[in-house]
Formats: C-alpha cells, sequence, structure tokens
C-alpha cells in the first residue's frame, strides 16, 4: 500500500493497513510509510529523538524511532481510578511522564514499537482508548472545565461525550490489531455513513464553551458549541464554524481562522447538525490539496451562507438566530473553589501540560498519591475527578472538605506550592516541539520556562505588576498551542528563531497579527520593552495589552466575531 495520504486511506482496509506486518518486523523501530499514516487513526504518532538524528546518522544508526500515543478523552474527564492506571502506563513504557494537550487529551512519549500493543491496551483496560484521537477524522472533543456550576457542567459534558462517541469512525481494526479481537464478517469493509472511505479531507476539531468563560477558544474550532443556558439549565447552542489554528510561512493560501456563528439550536438538535456540518466538510474539503484541506477554507472559498444552507438542508434543523453570549476569561483559575454542589474544586498549574518527577518536585508522585486518596471515596457519595484543562493544566474536582486539606498536604509533601512567582508563566502555553515533534522548527515546551521569566522581567520593570500578558509558543505555524489566538506568541522559525505574533484578544475573539519576523529572543525582548512601557503609561483602566495594541492602532487585525464580544474601548472602529 502505498501512494497519497487520500490513496492510502481508501486502501487501508478501513483502518487496518500493515500494521500487523509492520509491528512484527524485528528489522526496524520504524513502520513502514504509509501505515505511518495509518496508526495516527489509532491515537498514535511515529516519532524520532532530534536530540540524537545527527549524531545516530554519523554512526550509520537509524534514527531513534518511538511513538507518541494520545488517549481520547471527551472534556478531560477521568476517575481516579482510571488516572492510576494511567500513571502506570507512564512509568512502564513511556518516558517524561504524563503530557496535558491542549484539547484535553494525556500523551505518552517515548513508547517503542515493540511496547505499542502493551501500551495501548493497558489503556483500554484503564476503560479509555486512542482511537481517533488523531487522523483525518474527529479529534478529543474539547469541553469547558467549568468548576462552579457543576451541574449545567454535567449537562455539557454529557452532550460532548455523546457526541464524541457517535462521531467515531466504523471500524473494528482498533480491537483486532490492538486487543486481539478476533475478524468478524465484514471486517475489512465496514460500511462508515458518517466518514465514507476516505474519512474527512483533514483533521476535525469540536469545543463545547460555557459562557463567561471561554477556556476551549471555542472560535479556533472547526465546530464550536456554545452553551446558553438560564440558571443552570441548557436552552441550547450557539453553533461556530470555521475556526483553526494551522498556517505554512510565507504561503497566503493559507491562514489562521476564527470561526463564524452559524446559528442557535436546541440539545436535542446538537447531533444531526454536528454530523451535517462533518458530512459537507467531507463531501466539499479540498482532497486536491492538503494544506488547504481544513473546514475554514470550504467556508472561505465557498461562502457562509452556502454553507448554512446546507447544513440545514442535511440536517432537516432550520438554526434560529445565534444568542447574545459574552466571555470574561479564557484562562483557567487556580486555587480552591467551590461548586454549587457545595464540595470543592481546585485548579492546579502544569507548566506545559507536562506531569513529571524533577528533583525535589515530584508532581507526578503526588498526584499518584491523591488519586489514591480519592479512589476510596465512598461510592455514591460523591464523584472526585480528574478534569485535564484546554490550557494544559489540572483541575481536581468534587472533592469533600476533609480531602481538601489532605490534598493541601500532599503537595506541600512533595516539595509543590501553588505560589505563583512568574504571572506570565502562570497562563502561558506552548506546545512539545523539540526533540519528539517531527514538524518543530524551533523549541516550544522547552523553551517556555526561560522566554517566560524574561517576559515576566519585562513585565514589572515597566510596572505591570497588576495586569498580566497572555504568552503562547508554537515551535512550527501548525500552532498546536493556539499562538494565533494570543496578545503574545512566537511561532518557531527557525533554530532559536521566531516569528512575533501581537494583538490577540485574551478572551479568545480576535487573532494576533504578525508583528516582526524571524527574531532571536534578544530581538524579541528588544521589540517588546518599548511597547510595553507605553502600554503601561497610556492604557486606560483595566485595558489588556492585545486591545491597547489595536486602540493605538500599533497593529491592525481583523476580527471575525459578533461585535458583543468586542471591547466597548474599539466596538465602532472594528
Amino acid at each position: 500500500m502505498s501512494g497519497s495520504v487520500e490513496q492510502i486511506k481508501a486502501q487501508s482496509g478501513r483502518l487496518r493497513g500493515e500494521l500487523l506486518k509492520s509491528l512484527a518486523d524485528p528489522v526496524t523501530g520504524a513502520l513502514r510509510e504509509s501505515d505511518q499514516t495509518v496508526i495516527k487513526y489509532h491515537g498514535s504518532y511515529q516519532q524520532d529523538d532530534r536530540d540524537q538524528r545527527e549524531a545516530r546518522r554519523l554512526a550509520k544508526l537509524e534514527p531513534d524511532y518511538s511513538f507518541m500515543i494520545r488517549t481520547r478523552t471527551p472534556g478531560g474527564v477521568i476517575t481516579p481510578t482510571q488516572w492510576l492506571g494511567l500513571d502506570q502506563i507512564a512509568r512502564d513504557y513511556a518516558t517524561r511522564g504524563l503530557r496535558i494537550t491542549s484539547r484535553q487529551a494525556l500523551q505518552f512519549h517515548g513508547v517503542i514499537k515493540t511496547e505499542l500493543k502493551p501500551t495501548i491496551a493497558a489503556i483500554n483496560r484503564s476503560l479509555m482508548d486512542t482511537l481517533a484521537a488523531c487522523g483525518d477524522v474527529n479529534r478529543n472533543v474539547a469541553v469547558a472545565v467549568n468548576p462552579q456550576q457543576s451541574a449545567l457542567h454535567a449537562q455539557v459534558y454529557a452532550a460532548a461525550a455523546a457526541l464524541s462517541e457517535r462521531l467515531l469512525p466504523s471500524t473494528r481494526a482498533y480491537y483486532e490489531i490492538w486487543l486481539d479481537e478476533e475478524q468478524v464478517a465484514g471486517s475489512g469493509s465496514e460500511a462508515d455513513e458518517i466518514y465514507g472511505e476516505r474519512y474527512l479531507p483533514r483533521k476535525f476539531k469540536i469545543g463545547f464553551a460555557v459562557p463567561p468563560v471561554n477556556d476551549v477558544d471555542v472560535y479556533t474550532q472547526d465546530l464550536g458549541f456554545i452553551a446558553i443556558a438560564s440558571e443552570s439549565q441548557l436552552l441550547g447552542f450557539n453553533v461556530t464554524v470555521g475556526g483553526g489554528m494551522g498556517a505554512t510561512h510565507n504561503d497566503p493560501e493559507t491562514f489562521p481562522r476564527l470561526a463564524d456563528d452559524l446559528g442557535f439550536i436546541t440539545p436535542d438538535q446538537l447531533q444531526a447538525v454536528a454530523i451535517a456540518v462533518v458530512g459537507t466538510q467531507r463531501d466539499f474539503g479540498n482532497r486536491a490539496v492538503r494544506k488547504r484541506a481544513r473546514l475554514k477554507y470550504t467556508i472561505e472559498d465557498r461562502g457562509l451562507e452556502w454553507f448554512k444552507d446546507e447544513v440545514e438542508r442535511r440536517s432537516s434543523v432550520k438554526l434560529a438566530p445565534a444568542k447574545a453570549v459574552r466571555f470574561e476569561t479564557s484562562g483557567d483559575s487556580f486555587g480552591w473553589s467551590q461548586s454549587d454542589s457545595g464540595l470543592w474544586n481546585v485548579g492546579l498549574r502544569i507548566v506545559a501540560g507536562r506531569i513529571e518527577d524533577v528533583g525535589t518536585q515530584r508532581r507526578q508522585s503526588a498526584l499518584r498519591v491523591v488519586a489514591n486518596l480519592l479512589q476510596q471515596s465512598e461510592p455514591g457519595a460523591h464523584t472526585p475527578q480528574f478534569r485535564l484543562t484546554p490550557n494544559q493544566n489540572l483541575l481536581i474536582a468534587n472533592v469533600t472538605a476533609d480531602q481538601r486539606a489532605q490534598i493541601d498536604q500532599i503537595w506541600l509533601d512533595h516539595g509543590l506550592n501553588s505560589d505563583a512567582k512568574n504571572v506570565v508563566l502562570l497562563h502561558a502555553m506552548a506546545c512539545v516541539s523539540l526533540p519528539s515533534c517531527g514538524l518543530a522548527m524551533a523549541e516550544a515546551e522547552r523553551y517556555l520556562p526561560e522566554f517566560a521569566e524574561h517576559l515576566e522581567q519585562l513585565r514589572q520593570r515597566a510596572g505591570l505588576q497588576d495586569t498580566p500578558l497572555q504568552l503562547r509558543i508554537s515551535g512550527c505555524p501548525n500552532g498546536c498551542s493556539r499562538p494565533y489566538a494570543s496578545e503574545i506568541a512566537l511561532v518557531g522559525k527557525a533554530p532559536g528563531r521566531y516569528n512575533l505574533m501581537l494583538g490577540g484578544d485574551h478572551l479568545g475573539g480576535r487573532l494576533n497579527v504578525l508583528y516582526r519576523e524571524n527574531l532571536d529572543q534578544a530581538q524579541i525582548l528588544a521589540t517588546l520593552e518599548p511597547l510595553l512601557q507605553q502600554f503601561a503609561e497610556q492604557r486606560e483602566s483595566n485595558e489588556r495589552f492585545g486591545d491597547f495594541l489595536l486602540r493605538k492602532e500599533l497593529i491592525r487585525g481583523k476580527n471575525r466575531i459578533p461585535a458583543q464580544l468586542l471591547p466597548d474601548t474599539y466596538k465602532e472602529s472594528a
């Protein structure tokens, strides 16, 4: 099996490919080339250690191949028992602990080929899976964490989890390859009414937001659902379509885009509309030019009204006008808060989503002890949860007052505390990037603490102690850390060099723009320092940095979202 991605998908035997042969090949740590595409649909990417690539080439050795495995965890909700299982998997098979993604999944890095099958089987024993966590299908569904309004969160989460199940590809391949289930009649030719034989033209992302918090960056999603509620009762959803972060450097045919409002639906209409959106993209997305294959380009090329008409025809749902919404934050809350149920939640900062023991700070071990504590809760008394956030942090939800005190002590016992000395780092994001990502052009996760420290120093020197700055770093223009929707972003261009993007709305309602290109660290800091000083001297009350840059016309952006989401200071001019 060979050829283009479209050919590989069509010839894959419903995502089987030749994976069994590739896995059994003892000569190499890699998969056959076509199977490197197929395995993505099973939740894994083949990678190699780029830190070692040149040395191994000179030693005439093949690259140090390993695999990233990603869970499918709608809304990032994990039970304490599941957490313990995943923690054990990370210690048995992976390197560098666990990693929370910007889509509320967990990633395992450094899994070698011979341990792929036992790793995925172990994830299944934890009552989770990795099916469709990657590939040209609907990816992990993101859901607002919403710690205080537990009743509303339960309703929105249930709708999201049900949609995640409905949009899984119809194939037995996952269970046959990884779980040793026997082939049944029709294996390899299963009918898939949603995806067809070639699946989607590119990846597809769905997010559920719950105002006033936009932690999922709903306008960056291919398909977004904004919950409309009254006193914790879910009334329906505003539907948004056409968001996406990916781009290619110096290619004007590719660009990040924020989603458009499509209309309002009731909860019972959600699945029909979602399937219609996916089906429209399946049939009209650009399969000839892969970099132009996302839904955002389909809408850009054909128009929103055409797309809405097609969705209404396919779903038999007439969308009502979108309801007014207003977001007040896109960030996570840290420390303890109380739900409307009376139970407690604690938000924990996880820098770049990496959970591991480093020196005296034993974060992975601490969370293992917490999970053991919460696992002992009496069944039916309450339902403690680990909730992965779309900002790469962790919320431990639904714990009692007694457990709260014990968790605080566990944190201290493991060399951890919640005091935020670096405000920039507290809300920053970064993709994995080097050494494992094959697309990375520059550092991101490993560079984040260093750059955030420099930016924090600039912030304090400017006298901005009461004003946070939103920072995101991406190792390449694909934008896995959602950099284009940030006030300040670094997008990797080459080793040690980045494009500086400025002026995004901290609520996720405006893209930033390219301010300077191909800068090193010294040039980035020299560019930012006078802007931050000007901001400190000329800002209006409660004004954020991105909004200031737009108001003072230091940047010029393009807004695609309803006027009610714009700050009052520039609502008319935008």
